[in-house]
């Protein structure tokens, strides 16, 4: 997350808002010390965000699978 200068919170701060809005949050400081966490109202708090594994389980991936298509590659690179 980015942290944003308070005097150039103050300056951009419709920017800023708008990019919060869109999902992009970002940290407010004061002389390098962080003061404020700005974010979406609707974005998920923070330990609730599921990125890595929501699809565990879900499917498979083949033990074959960097090898799939290796002569078809190879051929169209005339080995």
């Amino acid at each position: 997350m980015e942290a944003i200068n308070i005097h150039e919170a103050k300056t951009r701060l419709s920017q800023l808002v708008a990019r919060a809005a869109e999902g992009e949050g970002f940290i407010i400081a004061k002389a390098g010390k962080p003061m404020a966490r700005v974010t979406a109202i609707d974005s998920p708090a923070s330990g609730q965000q599921k990125r890595l594994g929501f699809l565990a389980g879900q499917f498979s991936v083949p033990d074959d699978f960097d090898r799939m298509g290796q002569e078809e590659i190879a051929e169209m690179f005339g080995g």
